[in-house]
């Protein structure tokens, strides 16, 4: 397997994490984002969207973070972090919307402008973030984990960009549940630190 990525995307750190949480092996290649190699026709060629990541696996390519997440729970037949009981599949899938919607319109956005410049209203993307981050926390006063009492890919689709928010100047203080949820991934076997900036809260 071969799995392109860039160290700083939240993206593709959820699919480097995962690996890992699974301990199986990846061809990691970096993508020189900054020098344009997202754009070249060879990798558009492996992701029209030209982003990252991207699963090469035996001819077969992955090139969205959440799919990589369920294709590898599926290929290893990791019923443990994806479940296939029907309220459980219904949770997970609800939560990797989540990440795919509002993780990326709050927590990701706010350290994108500040990570890599981006052009969006800070105030705006921080709101958004404190108001996702407020329904984690009152979730993660039910369980240990997003949808029950173990990690699913839901926990690692989350993790990146909430553990990531204080470089977009939201504060992870008020959030007890979601700092504790974030010490039980991070003690998780095979867990992969997510690359920190000194930008915003944390610079």
């Amino acid at each position: 397997m071969k799995l392109y990525h860039l160290p700083l995307s939240g993206h593709a750190h959820r699919a480097v994490l995962f690996l890992s949480l699974l301990g199986q092996k990846a061809e990691l290649i970096e993508v020189d984002i900054p020098n344009g190699a997202h754009r070249t026709p060879e990798y558009l060629e492996l992701n029209p969207f030209g982003q990252v990541p991207v699963l090469e696996d035996d001819g077969l390519v992955v090139n969205d973070s959440n799919a990589i997440l369920v294709y590898l729970a599926t290929k290893f037949g990791r019923k443990d972090w994806l479940p296939d009981d029907l309220k459980s599949v219904a949770k997970v899938q609800k939560w990797l919307s989540v990440a795919a919607g509002e993780i990326a319109y709050g927590p990701c956005a706010a350290r994108l402008v500040t990570v890599f410049g981006a052009d969006f209203r800070a105030d705006e993307v921080i709101a958004r973030a404190h108001r996702i981050l407020k329904l984690i926390d009152q979730e993660l006063e039910q369980h240990q984990f997003i949808i029950g009492d173990k990690p699913t890919i839901a926990d690692v689709a989350l993790y990146s960009y909430v553990v990531g928010a204080p470089e977009g100047n939201v504060d992870l203080m008020p959030y007890i549940n979601v700092r504790h949820w974030l010490a039980r991934i991070e003690a998780l076997p095979g867990f992969v630190e997510f690359p920190k900036t000194a930008v915003g809260l944390r610079a």
